[in-house]
């Protein structure tokens, strides 16, 4: 009765800031406060200074703030705006022409940035205009921004991928190589959902966009940097070369390479670029220590042990107990941001998964591709609100309807690789072999 209590109290202080606007870190930590005060007798408040050190501090979580930076010299210094033209001219044959070219972008440059909220932002930025102008169904278009940004933390590297890694201790690499499949083959449905719609309704299709091979070939110069920075960072990390943290500075360090060997490396560009890490790496510090934080307080208080002894005691079958986690996912993920879910939820999910006999790396992979689908998930579906920020009119509404089908594509996937294991974890496994 006393966890049940707790999950109340819990559930319904959070919706309630959510609901009336505060941000998720200090709903996260007025959260902390409360149960704090009301169900522990110790203390516990006094320790959350020595939690936030430690955590600020764990060298896994100096690589976010790199990999941040690193999408955002691609966003300043236009390697974004060109990769997307580029990749524009090879797929216009496509019913859908360049909605399938946003799929393909966030893809690409989800190689490269490790965030879903900057990938979303980043080629939403460049592609926006295009709407009206080649007669693109809007709901439709803004979905697939918004949808295609989620690849972000699927697609390697993933800062998703390194706080589970740390929560987990789970190998990194490993989480890397098996989000490779699944990231392809969820872009791939995307394609598809897309073609399926443009078939079903060919007057939404928008207008058909002509190019030159000629022209196809001239665009691959653009198409090198994303790769190369993208070879970088995971070659470093298999050849053995570097830490994933050392391996996002030495993908900051080959952008910067790159952009001064186009000639868009300028102080003005830097500046910007610096000011876009900043308030991005404080607003992700703010959830993460707020998140950190809770999850001390709801361990201190009992609660993370009686959920566990719960999902234990209920005695489910594998498939059973997936189910339930995909389902608890789906529920928490129209409420709390991902990084605030990941760190609360895995502590207690991960060790019943790996106890049920589930690969710790391919739960991970399981638990990012929920993490995706709360991304567009209302109502606190963040990539929706990136895509409305750009947007600048309308209602958000438009775009929720347009995300919409992609989550077809998203629990596809999720069926796919529990009945295959070995979308993702051939590639682990072959390269470890």
């Amino acid at each position: 009765m006393g966890a049940i209590v707790i999950i109340i109290v819990a559930l319904g202080t959070v919706i309630g800031l959510l609901a009336l606007a505060v941000p998720v870190a200090a709903s996260l930590g007025t959260l902390s406060i409360v149960l704090a005060d009301f169900f522990s007798t110790r203390p516990i408040l006094r320790a959350l200074g020595q939690v936030s050190w430690s955590t600020s501090t764990d060298f896994l979580i100096v690589a976010i703030p790199f990999f941040v930076l690193l999408g955002e010299i691609l966003l300043r210094s236009g390697m974004a705006e060109r990769m997307y033209k580029a990749l524009a001219l090879w797929v216009p044959w496509l019913p859908g022409g360049l909605m399938h070219t946003n799929i393909a972008s966030c893809a690409m440059f989800a190689a490269t940035s490790g965030s879903s909220v900057a990938t979303a932002a980043t080629i939403g930025t460049v592609v926006l205009d295009e709407i009206e102008r080649n007669e693109y169904p809007e709901r439709l278009f803004l979905g697939s921004i918004a949808a295609g940004g989620t690849l972000g933390i699927l697609i390697p590297p993933s800062i998703n991928m390194i706080v589970y890694g740390v929560l987990t201790d789970t190998s990194i690499p490993r989480l890397y190589l098996a989000g490779v499949v699944p990231g392809l083959l969820m872009a791939l449905l995307f394609s598809l959902i897309i073609v399926a719609y443009c078939m079903l309704f060919p007057a939404k299709a928008g207008r058909r966009m002509q190019a030159t091979w000629a022209a196809r070939i001239r665009s691959l110069p653009d198409l090198l940097p994303p790769i190369f920075i993208f070879a970088v960072v995971i070659g470093s990390i298999y050849a053995g070369w570097a830490t994933a943290t050392e391996a996002a500075g030495l993908g900051v360090i080959a952008a910067l390479i790159v952009a001064a060997w186009n000639k868009r490396l300028t102080v003005q560009m830097l500046l910007r670029a610096f000011e876009g890490t900043m308030r991005t790496n404080a607003m992700i510090m703010a959830v993460l220590l707020a998140a950190y934080a809770l999850n001390f307080i709801l361990a201190a208080v009992g609660l993370t042990a009686d959920m566990r002894r719960l999902f234990v005691q209920m005695d489910l079958s594998p498939v059973s107990l997936l189910l339930v986690v995909v389902l608890m996912y789906l529920i928490l993920g129209m409420f709390l941001e991902t990084l605030s879910m990941m760190v609360l939820t895995v502590p207690i999910i991960a060790p019943v998964m790996v106890q049920a006999g589930f690969d710790p790396v391919w739960t991970g992979i399981i638990v990012i591709i929920m993490m995706e689908v709360g991304m567009i998930t209302p109502p606190v579906g963040m990539n929706l609100f990136v895509v409305q920020g750009l947007r600048k009119k309308g209602v958000i509404t438009d775009v929720i309807l347009g995300a919409l089908p992609f989550l077809i594509g998203m629990f596809a996937v999720v069926a796919a690789i529990s009945v295959w294991p070995d979308i993702a974890l051939w590639l682990p496994s072959a390269m470890r072999g």
